[in-house]
Parts: structure tokens; sequence; C-alpha cells
């Protein structure tokens, strides 16, 4: 009575086991296919969009474009040295003469309104100015050039990203393909055993054996299903590119 009643237990777990894994295999379809393809952008695509959407690559730029106006600061900062002056002005002068005679001065006053202005060049030239400015200028082309180096520093660190990401996904997405397939076949073989187990033509321990090894093909598959979304939603924040 005893056997009878564990062997209706193990039925019943196997059944409820057997529901779980056609559960699982809902993405699964009759031919062990996964409804998982992508249509990956190529390679080149996924770069391009990689540097127009990296932020520290362009923050590389912008401080190149910083570097370059310090540069060209610095190449014309001699002008200030150098400059064109105008002064005028306008008001009621007052004007006395004298007429000297022979016998007598006369002396005349008048007042005229009248306008004065002056145009005048100026050139200076501080002695620090001229003996610094070749080491400054010297300078600030070394800061552009090393702000370029970081630049492309930082976009051949991002290309080499972009490939090992995009190669991830696709080993992961063949992965699991191959598993989609396995776990296909093994649902179909697990079928026909329960079949043959319902006509008494397996041992109960052959049937569990197959279902066991159902559980872990199930389960494989589920692993290589979530390493898969992982590596494209990975490539996806570093492209800035949306995967379907």
């Amino acid at each position: 009575m005893k056997t009878i009643f564990k062997i209706m237990i193990t039925l019943y777990l196997l059944i409820f086991q057997i529901s779980e894994i056609k559960a699982q295999n809902s993405s699964v379809n009759e031919s062990g296919s996964s409804n998982t393809k992508l249509i990956i952008p190529s390679l080149s695509v996924l770069i391009d969009s990689a540097l127009v959407n990296n932020g520290m690559v362009n923050y590389r730029k912008l401080e190149i474009d910083a570097k370059d106006c310090n540069l060209k600061g610095k190449q014309q900062y001699w002008t200030r040295n150098f400059g064109v002056q105008v002064n005028s002005g306008y008001g009621t002068f007052n004007n006395l003469s004298s007429i000297s005679g022979d016998n007598s001065t006369v002396n005349l006053a008048s007042n005229t309104k009248q306008l004065n202005y002056n145009v005048g060049l100026y050139l200076k030239m501080p002695v620090f100015d001229v003996i610094n400015r070749k080491s400054q200028i010297k300078q600030a082309k070394s800061e552009l050039e090393q702000a370029k180096s970081l630049a492309k520093s930082q976009e051949d660190e991002l290309k080499q990203a972009v490939i090992r990401n995009y190669e991830e996904l696709v080993l992961k997405e063949n992965l699991l393909e191959l598993r989609a397939s396995n776990l296909g076949n093994a649902r179909v073989n697990m079928e026909m055993v329960e079949k043959e187990f319902r006509n008494s033509i397996i041992p109960i321990s052959e049937y569990v054996r197959i279902s066991d090894m159902t559980s872990r093909i199930a389960a494989e598959f589920e692993q290589a299903k979530s390493e898969f979304l992982v590596s494209k939603k990975l490539l996806e924040n570093l492209t800035g590119l949306e995967i379907n």
C-alpha cells in the first residue's frame, strides 16, 4: 500500500514538473527555435552611433574646442598692445589778443564755439609679453595636442568596447538558438516518454530520468536567454540604439 502511495506521489510531482516545463517553453515553437532573433545593425553603424552618443567622447571634443580657443587667444594676445586712440572736445573757447602800435596797445577779446578732435595710433610692447609669448603659445599647443590624444584614446576604447559587446551578443544569440533547439527536441521526447509511460511501455525510473534531463535543458535555456537579454541591453546602452 505504501509503495502504491509513493508511486502516486511521484507521478503527481512528475506531472506538475512537466506542466512547469511547458509553461517555460511557451517562447519556443514546435521546431525548437526561439522568437528572439534580432536584426542587429552592422558593426560600423553601431560604432558610429556610440561615438555620437557617448558622453565622455563628447566631453573630449569640447575640451579640444576649449584648448583650440585658448591657443588662438595666446596667438592674438599681442594685439592688446596695439590700438587706435581718438579724443574729441566741443565747447566755447575764449580768445584774447593784443595789437601794439607806436603809442598804444589794443586788446581784443572774442568767444568761439568749436569742435576739436585728434586721432592717433599707439603700440605698447611690454618686455614680459615679448619674452614670454613664445613659451605661452608652445604651452597652449601642447595642451591642444594632449586633448586630441585623449580624445583619440577615448574613441579607440569605445570602439573596442562596441566590438566586444557586438561579438558577445552574436555569440549569446547563437547559443540561445542552440538551447532553444535542444529544448524543443527535449519537449518532443518528453511527450513521447509520457505516452509510453502511460501505456506501461517504460518503467518509472526511465520516466524520471528523462523528466530530470528535460528540466535541466529548460534551465539551461532560461540561463542562456537571460545572458542574451543582458548582452543586448549592454550593447543598446553603449551605442544608444534600440535593437529589435
